[in-house]
C-alpha cells in the first residue's frame, strides 16, 4: 500500500515541535522518533490553530 504525503508543512510540523517541547527529538531521530502520545498532542494543537483560524475568518477578524 502506497502512502500519501502528509497535509501539513514540515515547517508547520517542526514549528510544532518546537512548541510542545520534541523538536530535539526530531532533529536527532527524524519523525519515526517521536513518541504516539507526542504525535497525538501535535494534531490536537494543528487541529486548535486550524479552528481558531477558521473561527477568526468566519466573523470578519
Amino acid at each position: 500500500m502506497r502512502r500519501r504525503g502528509g497535509t501539513m508543512s514540515e515547517a508547520f510540523k517542526n514549528e510544532l515541535a518546537k512548541e510542545l517541547g520534541f523538536y530535539d527529538t526530531v532533529e536527532r531521530e527524524g519523525w519515526g522518533g517521536i513518541t504516539t502520545r507526542d504525535a497525538g498532542n501535535m494534531v490536537k494543537r494543528a487541529i486548535e490553530i486550524a479552528e481558531r483560524t477558521m473561527a477568526e475568518r468566519g466573523s470578519g477578524r
